[in-house]
């Protein structure tokens, strides 16, 4: 597996706005887009203080609202910019970390980042171009046309266009209006393959992959994944990124989720035609049946309290009220009076003398629950009984 450097905002600089000791850019008397001109300004500054030695790859530039303020010019404008300077190869932008300056002669990987909704845009425009044979001259349609043939919003398609600017693939007819006048300059550098591949790249896609070669060489069915947090930072992306991978291989049926400390555990091994049919498989739910399941047993709890201690007009003990005294977040407590009320068997009231009131009397029998979740080392005394 490929090695990906791995950023810790503590330990980057953060070049401050006052460092930027270029004038600043014409913003009015040019036929190009603000953040057309303002990525070309950010390249020309980033090249000659690099030179210099006054500012090193791996620096934090200012953040897109200190530029924005910096320039006279929107968030968004800015955003666009430095979407710009990464095609450039100036920068790398990492979330919740900041725009990272790139060192352009090495050949490291970097960052590892999702395929981004307006490469995929520039792929499927390619693809338009190619599958059309349109040619040098053709006329595409307008920027929202196209948006609506490619399934993108018209902002995503406008920085698609203007991307495919700027490599010399269209070029815009300035007598026109920003949302038409686009002209096909070099058809020759669209494939119809191009979108596939794009496709292909998305970081979950990549995560999903790499999981599977791990658990084939490193886990046996029965053997349980680490933690999310640990897989996060061995595959050097979000935790979020590995939830989202995990969440196929779930479908896939090569994993199990299951609440709390019983974890993930592998039940297939990829390119495995059949599923382990384990006993731990048959007796446990999964994560998401397990937590309908919890908020049930807090609404048939409050069911009980309700037939045992009050009357239909009664007044509940507020949510932080009973939160405390059934030692349960408020959170599952409010889900489970709104699923009550939805039954019929509460209603709420606002103001002073408002609160959550009993509307009918349920029946103090509790239903039985259709799963149970045990520890795996007793499944063979589960299985023997």
């Amino acid at each position: 597996m490929a090695e990906y450097l791995y950023h810790h905002k503590t330990e980057m600089k953060r070049i401050s706005i006052k460092d930027l000791n270029l004038e600043t850019p014409d913003l009015k008397n040019s036929e190009e887009s603000k953040a057309t001109i303002i990525s070309k300004w950010m390249a020309d500054w980033i090249d000659k203080n690099i030179s210099k030695n006054i500012i090193q790859p791996n620096m934090l530039m200012p953040t897109k609202a200190e530029f924005a303020y910096f320039l006279g010019v929107s968030i968004g404008t800015i955003q666009n910019a430095l979407r710009a300077l990464e095609d450039m190869g100036y920068v790398e932008s990492k979330q919740r970390i900041g725009t990272i300056i790139r060192d352009k002669s090495s050949s490291d990987l970097g960052v590892r980042k999702l395929t981004s909704k307006r490469e995929q845009a520039i792929s499927r425009i390619k693809n338009f171009i190619h599958s059309n044979k349109m040619k040098k001259g053709s006329i595409l349609p307008s920027s929202r046309a196209i948006a609506e043939l490619i399934s993108c919003s018209s902002n995503t398609t406008r920085l698609a266009l203007e991307y495919l600017n700027n490599e010399g693939v269209i070029i815009k007819n300035n007598t026109e209006s920003s949302d038409i006048g686009w002209i096909v300059q070099n058809p020759n550098l669209c494939s119809s393959e191009d979108e596939n591949l794009i496709e292909q790249k998305t970081l979950v896609l990549k995560i999903e992959k790499e999981l599977k070669d791990y658990i084939s060489k490193e886990l046996s069915v029965g053997e349980k994944l680490p933690a999310h947090s640990k897989l996060a930072s061995k595959f050097k992306v979000s935790i979020k990124t590995i939830h989202d991978a995990l969440k196929s291989l779930i479908d896939e049926g090569i994993i199990l989720a299951r609440r709390g400390r019983y974890g993930t555990t592998v039940i297939s091994l990829p390119n495995k035609k059949h599923l382990s049919e384990g006993i731990e498989t048959s007796i446990f739910a999964p994560a998401k049946e397990t937590a309908f399941y919890y908020y049930e047993k807090t609404q048939n709890s409050i069911k009980r309290m309700i037939a045992e201690n009050y009357d239909i007009g009664s007044k509940l003990p507020s949510i932080m009220e009973l939160s405390k005294a059934m030692d349960l977040s408020p959170n599952t407590i409010r889900k489970a009076f709104l699923n009550l009320a939805k039954e019929g068997y509460l209603t709420f009231s606002r103001g002073r003398y408002g609160g959550t009131f009993v509307t009918n009397i349920p029946e103090s029998g509790e239903e039985a629950f259709k799963w149970i979740a045990v520890n795996p080392q007793y499944t063979r005394v589960y299985s023997s009984n």
